[in-house]
């Protein structure tokens, strides 16, 4: 595997065995605004480019990716029991089988790895903050089926905390749940707070069990040269973020 030198390896001590990457705006064939991988096949993107930015990536993995149709939501794909044509209608995917190949396409949205201390088990999860606070966080972890003690996770490339703009709604839905919160919220003007996914995260993680936590510090919107963000301009692409077992 040869990985473009622009896409993110996770910094985290996960065992050999598991492999992930993020991809970045580096590396494909899309152009104008969609350049140059690309990855969101209802992006608005010529249709072939996508499919030859798939098939790059198809080469840096053992097998299909399992793309899934992604709704902001809470549902966790077992891609042990997916069938071979079978495109899940869910915002997480785990498996325990080797050479089972999850993705999430994001664009603002946090990528989360999560993965098992032995490397038996992975997961990742498209982190947008309807589906934290739907629960996909902890869906996920519960859908490993280990020990939360014994897992670990690493944050992709989110919109940071001095971009993302929020209205009450937003934290109230976090704070009904978990009165903490609160501290990921800073008032930003009259019914606005700047928000910080990567805390609202953490909290997650913490309150499912999750000790061990990595990543972070990046900045989706503010980034413009690497990463594709919806907010920053809604004619944006998709990063994709890839995690299986060998």
């Amino acid at each position: 595997m040869t990985l473009h030198p622009e896409w993110l390896v996770p910094d985290w001590p996960a065992p050999a065995r598991v492999r992930a990457f993020v991809t970045t705006r580096a590396g494909g064939v899309s152009t104008g605004a969609y350049a140059s991988m690309n990855l969101g096949s209802r992006s608005g993107d010529d249709a072939a480019n996508v499919a030859r930015n798939r098939l790059i990536v198809r080469s840096q993995v053992p097998a299909m990716p399992r793309w899934m149709a992604q709704v902001h939501g809470a549902q966790v794909a077992n891609l042990d029991r997916l069938a071979e044509d079978e495109v899940p209608s869910a915002d997480a995917a785990t498996a325990s089988l080797p050479g089972r190949v999850g993705v999430v396409l994001t664009a603002d949205c946090m990528p989360l790895f999560l993965c098992d201390e032995r490397g038996q088990r992975v997961g990742v999860a498209h982190a947008g903050w309807r589906g934290m606070a739907a629960g996909v966080i902890e869906n996920t972890v519960r859908a490993l089926g280990a020990q939360p003690a014994k897992l670990m996770a690493w944050m992709g490339p989110t919109i940071g905390p001095a971009a993302f703009e929020v209205g009450p709604e937003v934290r109230e839905a976090f704070v009904a749940i978990d009165p903490g919160a609160a501290g990921a919220f800073v008032r930003h003007g009259p019914g606005k707070y700047m928000a910080d996914l990567y805390v609202l995260a953490r909290l997650r993680l913490q309150r499912a069990g999750v000790a061990r936590v990595f990543g972070g510090g990046f900045c989706t919107y503010r980034e413009a040269d690497r990463f594709f963000s919806y907010r920053r301009e809604q004619k944006s692409g998709r990063m994709g973020a890839f995690i299986w077992m060998e």
